[in-house]
């Protein structure tokens, strides 16, 4: 729905430069109110609600500060640069949240903002809490797709917000009269997990004392929502294949077909790619499960979102609020636990705070709170998965090597008190330097496993690198 003129200009706000308010030969009032001082802006949008800013590229007073103070009113306000041109020389600042031309004359500066003002809906729409261009263009596929009946796999981390995806795309579609049913798969086991999706007959197998209808069946014309798809096995993917392929399936213990009209939407925070390459994960499944393909990115991409989910977490709460140098801290944690940690975070200093500022000290308490919870795990830096395994190993290998040098110098201490063969003095034992680096990380990867008594799995998750790559290893060092 394109937004009407009245609509337009009452949600946006033109901040012009004042020596040249009209060099461009635009009718600012077709787009939004104008002004030129940023004591007029702030008080409009103390006033109104205003979902979108346009900015004379020759302003140089809207710095992040001011941008941080005029979203206090309202966290999802869109701050775009007026420019010459689309392709400014410098890349603009992460508080700017787009470029528009003003080249495009008037009509073309209308149709861009009527476009910003329509996903901005989509989003409220989609109950989707953000002004990033990542989520933006998730709310664009979810209206693109909704109203279809395809297969959609969600990819996100723990935390993204895949199951308010899955929501969003039933309740836009043509089945959201009938059930939406959502189920972790990793939350049960293999044959629990079969018997929850298709049923099963009485006496099926041991404490089945009555017939009982499957999440299919219930879900039946409606949506059913898989989450963590990747964690099924071989025999629960081939049923999975055979619904999605033709709509039928057996319950647990029974001969007869039962036929079912479902949509299905899967999500994964893994690589499925990678465990088809480890052939445990069928390769038609996910071709069948993922015709569309929805990648939602971690908190830790989308910065900017933080504000405006503060704003979302609290507004039972009008009365709590932040200090500027508390959200910088925010935004400078890299978030592991995604949106869900922010979450926690916000609902704690509900309940510790109740009203008035959240400073640097509520800040820094809870993150040190997560880092001492962390000590088997890498905490996030901006580093890609694969560095941050490779500087856990790393660090992990240093802990080893003291280790090391603490066992010698134990063992030393209790050698009898005899003279050092020649050439190999006591000053001339092994430091760890010498030591091989692929000898200490073998020996760590051992001792992890035998912490988790070879469970590969938990080990992989303790050492912070994929199971893939710890397969690789154990053939590597033969410890498998």
């Amino acid at each position: 729905m394109q937004e009407t003129k009245v609509d337009r200009t009452r949600r946006t706000v033109v901040l012009l430069d004042p020596p040249t308010p009209n060099d461009r030969g635009i009718a600012w009032d077709r787009i939004g109110r104008s002004c030129t001082e940023l004591a007029e802006l702030y008080q409009t949008v103390k006033e109104s609600r205003i979902d979108l800013i346009l900015v004379d590229e020759n302003r140089t007073d809207l710095t992040r500060a001011v941008a941080t103070r005029i979203r206090r009113h309202n966290g999802l306000t869109d701050i775009w640069r007026l420019s010459r041109d689309e392709s400014p020389l410098e890349p603009e600042p992460d508080y700017i949240d787009g470029v528009l031309a003003g080249e495009t004359g008037a009509d073309g500066l209308i149709g861009r903002v009527d476009h910003i003002l329509r996903v901005k809906g989509l989003l409220g729409r989609y109950l989707l809490v953000g002004r990033s261009a990542r989520m933006k263009a998730t709310a664009e596929i979810i209206e693109r797709v909704a109203v279809t009946d395809m297969a959609v796999l969600v990819i996100g981390a723990s935390g993204s917000g895949k199951e308010l995806v899955a929501q969003a795309l039933h309740d836009n579609s043509s089945r959201s009269g009938n059930p939406f049913v959502a189920l972790n798969c990793s939350a049960l086991a293999e044959g629990v997990l079969e018997s929850e999706l298709f049923g099963h007959e009485k006496g099926a197998f041991t404490g089945s004392v009555a017939r009982r209808e499957g999440l299919f069946h219930k879900a039946d014309g409606g949506t059913i929502f898989l989450d963590e798809i990747g964690e099924t096995k071989a025999d629960t993917q081939v049923k999975l294949l055979r619904v999605l392929e033709d709509g039928t399936y057996y319950p647990v213990g029974s001969s007869t077909t039962r036929r079912v009209n479902v949509r299905v939407i899967s999500a994964t925070n893994r690589d499925l790619t990678e465990a088809i390459a480890d052939h445990v994960f069928r390769e038609d499944l996910y071709f069948r499960i993922a015709v569309v393909k929805i990648m939602l990115p971690p908190l830790m991409e989308r910065k900017g979102d933080i504000q405006p989910l503060l704003h979302h977490f609290w507004r039972d709460s009008p009365s709590l609020s932040y200090s500027d140098s508390a959200l910088d801290l925010l935004m400078r944690f890299d978030w592991p636990g995604n949106v869900r940690q922010l979450r926690n975070f916000a609902e704690r200093m509900t309940a510790l705070r109740g009203k008035g500022l959240v400073d640097v000290a509520d800040v820094q308490a809870f993150l040190d709170e997560q880092y001492s919870g962390a000590t088997h795990l890498p905490v996030s830096t901006g580093k890609t998965v694969e560095e941050a395994g490779q500087e856990l190993i790393y660090r992990a290998i240093l802990s080893l090597g003291n280790e090391i040098r603490m066992l010698r110098d134990l063992i030393t201490a209790h050698l009898p008190g005899e003279p050092p063969e020649e050439g190999y003095g006591a000053e001339e034992t092994p430091d760890i330097g010498t030591v091989s680096l692929e000898r200490m990380e073998e020996e760590m990867i051992r001792r992890v496993l035998g912490e988790t008594r070879g469970n590969r799995k938990e080990a992989a998750r303790l050492l912070g690198i994929g199971e893939r790559t710890l397969y690789r290893k154990l053939k590597k060092f033969r410890l498998s």
